[in-house]
């Protein structure tokens, strides 16, 4: 089995355009939470008002607008907006920073052939389905878009990818909730380990802030809805007051590649993406069981994989999105995992945070978003903050990094994603020796 790593790293978040900032931002502890009322009047009739949105505005601002990222200026002549749903839109973009920042963009036919992309989302185009279905309702069959079908495929947003790359390695496109980001990058990373490709463009995208999305969510109880008017403090992940998550967009894509292929080109290397755990609960769909075995499986998995002890484990990326069951079943897994015969001693020696107060939840985006954010973690040694943790629970006692980032060294990072259903993935990153 070829070992795998991370050349290239590209985001679009509601903390801003591009990796970069993104990252700077987080590690101040800004949030990408706002109202979200101001674009669509229904969603003040909705119990949840606020959503984590990619902040509109110029390219040189770190902001988003389409015409920007998809031009013909931009090389993009054949790709606009019209044509593409917007998470493909939010992927194209985070795609291009990625494949730069690696300096991958191959011309000769071989190499091409040797690269893929791997890219899911866990809803898709949600605006087309609505719009489309509410026009079909009022004037038929002339009223459906000939692109309707083309923006609905979730596969779409690999297949556009791979149209403006030339890449004719594998095209392959996964849809498994929110753990759609991480399963992407896991099932890429083997794509390369078992020799089907060199390089692997892999990630996550998400762009459905629509109010009968959030409505859905809303019934089923899952969104944080006390805090419309401040809505940078509703994302409170592990802490005592935590009463749902909040929806979020954008995308996040990794260059990854062979290792012996990174460094006869003479790549720069984040990290080794050295495991990958998948498992299911088995249980119920959308909670899982309160000892959080579905997320110990998957961790423990991706440890064997990776051929790593728990006591090597410096950082856990925490799938935590501030539900009151989801947070305290994975906080059990993660100490059942970590503490003990083979681990750490005290519970103070786990160090846990979640990015999502921040950024939200991405939904199928947020496994690759977290990734990256892990990856950058083990890069530069520095563990990001949980923000707005305030108050700790009854069994909450790791040190959930509240507040402010913490400078440390991070060799082994673990990063968890669950989805509805039951499906569980952990990918297991750490420093290229």
């Amino acid at each position: 089995m070829r070992r795998v790593v991370v050349t290239g790293l590209g985001a679009v978040t509601p903390l801003g355009v591009g990796i970069r900032r993104t990252w700077s931002r987080l590690l101040d502890a800004h949030c990408g939470i706002v109202n979200v009322t101001h674009r669509d009047p229904r969603f003040a009739d909705l119990p949840c008002q606020i959503a984590a949105v990619v902040p509109q505005g110029t390219r040189k601002d770190g902001c988003w607008t389409a015409s920007e990222w998809l031009s013909k200026d931009a090389g993009f002549a054949l790709f606009d907006e019209r044509k593409m749903a917007k998470f493909a839109q939010y992927a194209m973009a985070a795609s291009e920073e990625a494949l730069e920042d690696a300096g991958w963009k191959p011309t000769d036919f071989e190499q091409r052939e040797a690269t893929g992309i791997c890219l899911g989302s866990g809803i898709g185009n949600f605006d087309e389905v609505y719009d489309t279905v509410v026009a079909y309702e009022k004037g038929g069959y002339r009223k459906v878009s000939p692109l309707f079908v083309p923006k609905l495929l979730i596969n779409l947003g690999a297949g556009h990818i791979s149209m403006k790359y030339g890449f004719m390695g594998p095209n392959h496109s996964a849809t498994t909730a929110c753990t759609t980001g991480a399963h992407s990058i896991g099932d890429a990373a083997r794509f390369i380990a078992c020799g089907d490709a060199d390089v692997m463009l892999a990630g996550g995208a998400e762009s459905c802030i629509h109010p009968l999305a959030v409505g859905g969510f809303a019934r089923a109880r899952s969104l944080a809805t006390s805090y419309n008017d401040a809505p940078e403090k509703a994302a409170r992940p592990f802490d005592a007051d935590r009463e749902g998550f909040v929806m979020g967009e954008g995308a996040a894509m990794v260059v990854l590649e062979d290792l012996e292929h990174a460094k006869a080109r003479g790549a720069r290397i984040y990290a080794e993406l050295r495991g990958y755990g998948c498992s299911g609960d088995a249980h119920h769909i959308t909670a899982p069981k309160e000892n959080g075995q579905g997320a110990f499986l998957s961790m423990k998995k991706a440890l064997k994989n990776a051929g790593i002890l728990p006591s090597a484990v410096d950082y856990v990326n925490a799938h935590a999105t501030s539900t009151v069951v989801g947070d305290a079943a994975e906080n059990a897994a993660i100490k059942t995992l970590l503490l003990g015969s083979g681990g750490r001693q005290r519970a103070t020696e786990v160090n846990v945070s979640s990015t999502k107060g921040a950024v939200g939840h991405l939904l199928g985006g947020s496994g690759a978003i977290e990734a990256v954010f892990s990856i950058l973690a083990v890069h530069e040694d520095v563990m990001p903050p949980t923000i707005n943790l305030e108050k700790l629970a009854d069994g909450f006692d790791c040190n959930y990094a509240p507040g402010q980032a913490q400078e440390r060294r991070i060799d082994v990072a673990l990063t968890n994603s669950f989805g509805f259903g039951g499906t569980n993935s952990s990918l297991c990153f750490s420093k290229h020796a």
